[in-house]
């Protein structure tokens, strides 16, 4: 099966409450954790790629991964530009073969960020590709985005209506009290927000930041209307504990599949539990 829209499953995921992880690929073996996941539960799910790790992989080799594992699998997959941060980018994605991408100007003013989101939307709804856009800002570290406590800004609900309305993006992550990264404490997350934009716009409303929220939180966001969950964070630590594991236990290894293997089962195994929490299995 080939590289689908998020349209092809988010409208489905909104009507019926649940919601579809975004899990950020980082090298081969979290794509192949993320596909063997969702095969086992038949669920859509979302290939996150950031710029970082467009750099770090190349462009080309993350298409392809990510057109293997669709056509391997046979399920829904978007590979999505995760946080792309001009025009440019966006379109660059687009021409490789993504079908799917994000533009983050919610660094900008009000009235910017819809600017230059409707730019990326005629361009991508002219391909066939799905676009998410973001408003408020979300705290905490992810790969060159850093945003402390203090500049975190929640997402004002008659703004973001006006943002869908004038944009038209297929659906609006807004910063409701997630932070990328792990969390040092519980998240307060503002589920009247969340609430209320869902209630007037037709598109889901995207959670990011979803690594570390308790299971609880989740389910009342999703119940609220989030449409999207993203995951990248449980999947490093998973990924980076179980290498760590694997050489403690044995100083002579040197094949790196003998601690890739146990790290791809780690990340495996937590792609499934978010699946399952997210309520997105049996819907492929």
């Amino acid at each position: 099966m080939p590289l689908v829209s998020m349209n092809e499953f988010l409208p489905k995921a909104k009507a019926n409450k649940f919601a579809v992880g975004q899990f950020n690929m980082n090298n081969l073996e979290f794509a192949q954790a993320i596909v063997d996941a969702a095969i086992e539960e038949n669920a859509p799910i979302i290939y996150g790629v950031s710029e970082g790790a467009l750099k770090y992989m190349g462009i080309e080799y993350t298409v392809a991964i990510a057109e293997a594992a669709a056509k391997k699998s046979g399920l829904p997959i978007a590979l999505h530009l995760d946080h792309g941060s001009s025009f440019e980018v966006a379109m660059k994605c687009i021409r490789a073969g993504f079908s799917s991408v994000m533009f983050d100007g919610s660094h900008y003013s009000l009235e910017d960020n819809i600017r230059l989101t409707k730019e990326v939307v005629k361009a991508a709804r002219a391909m066939g590709v799905s676009v998410e856009g973001e408003l408020g800002t979300i705290g905490g570290v992810e790969d060159d985005i850093s945003v402390d406590e203090e500049h975190a800004s929640l997402a004002k609900p008659e703004e973001a209506i006006r943002f869908y309305e004038e944009t038209g993006v297929d659906c609006l992550a807004i910063a409701v009290g997630t932070a990328h990264g792990m969390y040092k404490g519980e998240p307060k997350i503002h589920y009247d927000i969340i609430q209320k934009v869902v209630d007037a716009i037709p598109v889901p409303v995207v959670l990011h930041g979803g690594s570390g929220v308790p299971d609880e939180a989740i389910r009342l966001s999703i119940q609220a209307g989030v449409g999207k969950i993203n995951v990248n964070t449980e999947n490093q630590v998973a990924c980076t504990n179980a290498i760590r594991e694997a050489l403690a236990g044995n100083a002579s290894v040197y094949d790196p599949r003998k601690y890739l293997t146990p790290a791809r089962d780690a990340m495996k195994a937590v792609v499934q539990e978010k699946i399952r929490l997210f309520g997105s299995s049996n819907q492929a």
